[in-house]
């Protein structure tokens, strides 16, 4: 499957046909994959052992890929992400190459306070590796250019699009009663759903009335999972909590639809897709103030964004939102449009491309 905001750039380059594009996957189990996505626009599976993974630095992965790249003969690679071998096979491709910053992963393992060998420790190793070696960085915020900037030879800021369907027109009839406040994102610590569960149980309990919804993985055999589940029974039992589980993204997207607010408040955030996605279908946005969601939410309608561990501040603007009848703005969407349509994106990317070639044409 490919991920979220790569899905959403090939939606975009898919237009601009004096590019040709190589999807490259690597799997650890052999699939049969289509040959081409669009027009202009090939994919290419290749089968990498277990032991090519992390345990060996993603050699593996990185030979994989330098034999089809012989292949293909590209002007430039685009690494797209550096939580696993992508980034490092971009930079030690041999070929003009950037790479492409999804989630900081030395910050999330300056978090996590992770040991030395864990998977967070050692991915934060290899992101410096690859952020060092690389042509340059496409920086999703402000936030990760600053993170990124020292230990790259240069970078760009390139927000993440947002996928097409989360653009299509809204539904006649919004979000009812009671008001549906959403939660999206795999239930991970940073993430602190846990403490979401929390401000909405003092809210039931001073009786403002209302649904909040979760949508993500969990991971149940994990502290932050268990608790969560915990807290969600009760929750479930006094009835304003539900957790809808991992929706593909039309059921994500009418999940916004139902929904009148985002409730987003991670502790990291190189730049927060959900978010965008839900401004998109013209949700309130209730957020802490991290990472990339502070350019998402400049100068948008109803957005409001507090301090991190303000969960006093949080309580209060949604229960003077809820007293105000829960009101949705009318104007994010079309401003999530001119800023992340995944058209507006790939034309960045396309110029880029060629800056990083010195003016040379690609395709």
């Amino acid at each position: 499957m490919i991920p979220a905001v790569e899905e959403a750039l090939l939606q975009g380059l898919v237009k601009h046909l004096d590019l040709e594009v190589h999807y490259i996957s690597c799997l650890q189990q052999p699939v049969k994959s289509p040959e081409k996505l669009a027009d202009n626009i090939w994919f290419h599976s290749l089968h990498v052992p277990k032991l090519g993974w992390m345990r060996t630095g993603y050699q593996g992965c990185l030979r994989a890929v330098r034999k089809k790249l012989q292949e293909l003969q590209p002007d430039i690679v685009h690494g797209q992400g550096s939580e696993r071998e992508c980034a490092l096979s971009a930079a030690y491709s041999g070929f003009p190459n950037v790479v492409t910053i999804h989630g900081n992963m030395k910050a999330v393992a300056e978090f996590y306070r992770s040991p030395i060998g864990s998977f967070h420790w050692l991915a934060g190793k290899l992101e410096t590796m690859a952020l060092r070696k690389t042509d340059g960085v496409f920086c999703n915020s402000a936030y990760t250019e600053r993170v990124v900037a020292p230990r790259a030879r240069r970078v760009w800021r390139v927000a993440n699009a947002v996928r097409a369907p989360f653009f299509d027109p809204l539904p006649k009839t919004l979000s009812g009663e009671p008001p549906v406040l959403l939660n999206v994102g795999v239930m991970a610590r940073h993430k602190r759903q846990p403490e979401i569960l929390r401000v909405a149980d003092r809210l039931w309990q001073r009786g403002y009335r209302f649904q909040i919804q979760f949508a993500g993985k969990v991971h149940a055999d994990t502290p932050a999972g268990a608790e969560f589940l915990r807290q969600l029974a009760l929750a479930e039992v006094a009835g304003y909590a539900r957790h809808l589980g991992e929706l593909e993204v039309e059921e994500l997207r009418a999940a916004f639809d139902r929904a009148s607010a985002l409730v987003h408040f991670p502790t990291e955030e190189s730049f927060g897709l959900v978010v965008a996605e839900a401004l998109a279908r013209n949700l309130k946005l209730f957020a802490a103030s991290v990472g990339g969601v502070v350019d998402i939410a400049a100068g948008v309608e109803e957005a409001e964004l507090l301090p991190m561990n303000d969960w006093t501040g949080l309580e209060n603007s949604i229960a003077r939102w809820l007293e105000r009848g829960a009101i949705r703005p009318t104007q994010a969407g079309a401003l999530m449009r001119e800023r992340y349509h995944p058209e507006v994106i790939a034309l960045r990317h396309r110029d880029i491309y060629r800056e990083a070639l010195g003016g040379q044409k690609t395709g």
